[in-house]
């Protein structure tokens, strides 16, 4: 099936509703992460932007809807998804053409372009690492089926000189991420994401330059949620990540964010 049916889909508001993001009610949904990856890029006007693996475009069209002027490409791999993609560039009029295909093997034209930035939200789950999931769409989005390293690899050949890559994924991935940018990208940051004061970060958002030449920087978890521990209903977020979420603001915490 190339296309979802209309009544398996939801319409869901992100930053406020400056974005309305068509997904699948039953497959993958985004959440909050590909809109921090997203807040943490210092895209300016007239910049381009890769998102390799956008699913249905959630954090590449927060990302323009952040930063006016921006051109954005999505790849992505299953057809049902770009389609998803495309109808939400359309609906929120937004400069981003999507790309079916598979990033290891990208298409003639696109590998003649090069780019200001790199975004990808790959696979957070090694193959066979995690329960299977019901729903092809979600199991694909969620098992790695193409080696981090190829992501990277992709990245580096599609940015241009002294353009970045960020990448959000699991921390225990990071040891893979710093091996990916090994001889490729430079000027790593990463940026571990707590979601309390005192936990061990679930997360980390990797920023890498091509051509970078800056010592490594591991900077301090950004806390998501106020207070120790979850004691009521509604949202708990720090100002700080709430602005993110629904303000749009640039993510604290990497440099010259």
């Amino acid at each position: 099936m190339s296309h979802f049916p209309d009544n398996d889909l939801t319409c869901n508001d992100f930053l406020n509703g400056r974005v309305r993001l068509w997904q699948p009610r039953l497959g993958y949904r985004a959440g909050v992460d590909p809109v921090l990856l997203a807040a943490s890029v210092p895209a300016t006007r007239g910049h381009t932007v890769l998102e390799l693996g956008c699913g249905a475009g959630a954090a590449i069209l927060c990302l323009l809807a952040r930063v006016p002027g921006l051109h954005g490409v999505g790849v992505e791999l299953q057809a049902s998804y770009a389609a998803l993609a495309r109808r939400n560039a359309a609906e929120n009029a937004a400069s981003f053409e999507v790309v079916e295909a598979d990033l290891a093997a990208l298409p003639a034209d696109l590998k003649q372009r090069q780019f200001d930035h790199v975004i990808a939200n790959p696979p957070y789950y090694r193959a066979g690492a995690h329960s299977a999931a019901a729903d092809d769409g979600r199991a694909i989005a969620l098992g790695e089926g193409t080696p981090l390293g190829v992501w990277f690899d992709t990245a580096a050949k599609r940015l241009a000189p002294s353009g970045y890559l960020h990448m959000i994924q699991k921390a225990d991935r990071l040891p893979d991420m710093l091996a990916g940018c090994t001889g490729r990208l430079g000027s790593v940051e990463v940026l571990p994401l707590a979601a309390r004061a005192g936990r061990a970060a679930e997360l980390v958002i990797l920023r890498a330059k091509k051509g970078g030449k800056a010592a490594f920087r591991l900077h301090a978890p950004l806390i998501l949620h106020a207070g120790a521990r979850h004691e009521k209903d509604g949202e708990s977020y720090t100002p700080q990540v709430s602005a993110v979420l629904r303000d749009a603001a640039a993510l604290p915490g990497l440099s010259g964010q």
